[in-house]
């Protein structure tokens, strides 16, 4: 059926997906307790950039020998219906017709295209639509010089911001999951803490706080010297108590220290760190992503280590400051699919601060519970 202003042809996906070998990121990979489901970024080692991934072939069912063009610039308008999306893009001069529209979606990705011409080309391509999508369910038509594209959501609660999960789309809709829980960022490298959290603030609209800075200009000395002066077990233990009093923040984003004189490495000194939600950014020696998984489960399961207490850790197979957006938004990415899989985790961090963040985490205890006299006291996670 032509397209023209008089008439709509509408036409339910063809389930046939597009195979394509897709090249492997190697920057990081990012995993959360306790089950580490994989987590695929477009993260690559020559180019360490988010973006679309643009497959070069067609299914030959469609295209036999036809020549391929891709485009980036395709204009397209957006709006979330609650149970579904919808995605407007436009076509273009010339008579498009409904066989020559593919449309190929899997739970997280999309590809759209159209032949015209003689040339196929790629309206839109991504592998990593905002959220997950029922693809059997997807239907499509052309109005005028316009192919609608109507998307059911698996999750109909859950407020799209935009097609694709982005920075811009991660940071401004991450808020409604985390309903003004803090995040906690630790690991090895202070550096590293700091840059990201200071991201991560800007973003969210939240307050960049850092336990190093607040250290130092309580003791009017570098950490460095502190620790020369006093050891690192005392720099712990004054960064245990910052830590108390920033427990019953919200809306921040907390850079913890790293080295030997950090409270976050120590097993012990969790207590008040799991009233946020926790984040590991760790350096990786991993030479590929299935080698950096298994060394990230074997990270999560060293319980002698305070840093596998976190709920999300992200592998770093290098690091550069020019870069700390990409893993702020790695970040955002691995909290809100933690949160989507256990929804009512904000709410139990709420419990727990009002309780007084008492130890108990996960499982919280009634009102009344006295830590010191329990044989839980032992488990590392209620230290």
């Amino acid at each position: 059926m032509a397209s023209s202003s008089s008439s709509v042809a509408l036409s339910f996906l063809y389930r046939n997906p597009i195979k394509a070998s897709l090249l492997t990121p190697k920057f990081f990979t990012l995993f959360s307790k306790p089950t580490f489901p994989f987590i695929s970024t477009s993260f690559y080692s020559a180019i360490p950039r988010l973006g679309y991934i643009n497959f070069k072939k067609i299914n030959p069912l469609h295209c036999s020998n036809i020549p391929i063009a891709s485009t980036n610039n395709t204009q397209y308008e957006f709006s979330d219906g609650s149970s579904e999306v919808e995605l407007r893009l436009e076509l273009g001069q010339g008579d498009i017709t409904p066989k020559d529209i593919y449309v190929d979606a899997n739970d997280s990705s999309l590809a759209i295209r159209v032949q015209q011409s003689g040339i196929i080309r790629t309206l839109m391509e991504t592998s990593t639509l905002y959220e997950k999508i029922k693809p059997a369910e997807t239907i499509w038509y052309i109005d005028e010089d316009q192919l609608v594209i109507s998307l059911k959501k698996q999750n109909s609660e859950l407020k799209w911001p935009d097609i694709v999960e982005s920075w811009e789309s991660l940071s401004a809709g991450i808020t409604q999951l985390l309903t003004g829980t803090s995040i906690y960022l630790v690991g090895e490298s202070t550096e590293i803490n700091q840059r990201i959290a200071r991201e991560l603030a800007v973003g969210l609209g939240y307050t960049p706080l850092s336990t190093k800075e607040l250290l130092e200009g309580y003791a009017k000395q570098s950490m460095e010297s502190w620790v020369n002066e006093e050891g690192p077990d005392a720099v712990a233990e004054a960064e245990s108590a910052i830590l108390e009093s920033l427990s019953s923040h919200a809306r921040a984003v907390i850079a913890t220290s790293g080295g030997k004189e950090g409270a976050a490495g120590r097993v012990n000194k969790w207590r008040h760190i799991f009233a946020g939600f926790t984040v590991w950014l760790s350096l990786s020696e991993a030479t590929d992503e299935e080698s950096a998984k298994e060394e990230a489960k074997r990270n999560m399961q060293d319980s002698g280590r305070g840093y596998s207490n976190a709920e999300v850790v992200v592998k770093l197979g290098g690091w550069d400051p020019n870069y700390s957006k990409a893993v702020a938004q790695a970040v955002l990415s691995a909290l809100k699919r933690l949160i989507l899989a256990e929804k009512d985790l904000p709410g139990k961090k709420s419990l727990y601060i009002r309780l007084g963040c008492r130890g108990d985490w996960p499982d919280i205890k009634p009102p009344g519970w006295d830590p010191s006299s329990s044989p839980d006291v032992s488990s590392p996670s209620s230290l």
